[in-house]
């Protein structure tokens, strides 16, 4: 990564052709939207580029999903098609890292996010991904979880099983080799 969310000149050319290439490959996740305009507000944005590059890192593989025309920004998603494997292994939020007493996982989906500039994709930011596609078959990630269930102890996951989306409780501080988290940048 670069050094104070800034990436060299190689860094934003290798991620910007990244990014083109894969945009090209899945239009169908942005019919209405041309690369162009993407690439010269990516370009406008160091700092952007810096955290669509962190998500590319952890294997993400972000792509513009959605255009909002009230903010005039556009929106990526992880689009790997399972979860992000530099982001598995990981609890839900700081204070259920916290809790646990033993076999700590390295991190946690929230203070991650926060770190890398993204958010986590709510549950209906969640469906609207798997209606662009097949994601987390084999693997699950969490969401952004409803306070009240948070207060109580637990935090929400989705997965895509039997050609149906599911939502899911765990434990907070639970974490599995095979869960992870998507997240969103507004650009």
């Amino acid at each position: 990564m670069g050094n104070k969310k800034n990436l060299s000149s190689e860094q934003r050319s290798t991620l910007l052709h990244t990014l083109k290439v894969r945009f090209e490959k899945n239009m169908q996740r942005h019919k209405a939207v041309e690369w162009i305009k993407v690439q010269a507000k990516l370009e406008a944005s160091k700092e952007k580029l810096w955290m669509l590059n962190t998500m590319e890192e952890t294997g993400g593989e972000p792509d513009v999903v959605d255009y909002d025309k009230k903010t005039n920004e556009y929106i990526f998603y992880d689009c790997a098609a399972e979860s992000p494997k530099g982001r598995r292994s990981i609890c839900y939020d700081h204070e259920a890292l916290e809790k646990r007493k033993e076999h700590k996982p390295d991190n946690s989906a929230v203070e991650m996010a926060a770190n890398m500039g993204i958010e986590l994709l709510t549950e209906e930011q969640y469906r609207h991904l798997q209606q662009l596609g097949n994601f987390d078959t084999k693997t699950s990630s969490w969401i952004k979880t409803p306070a009240a269930v948070r207060k109580l102890g637990g935090a929400l996951f989705c997965d895509r099983r039997y050609d149906t989306v599911f939502v899911y409780h765990n434990g907070a501080e639970s974490y599995y080799a095979a869960r992870a988290f998507r997240g969103l940048l507004r650009v």
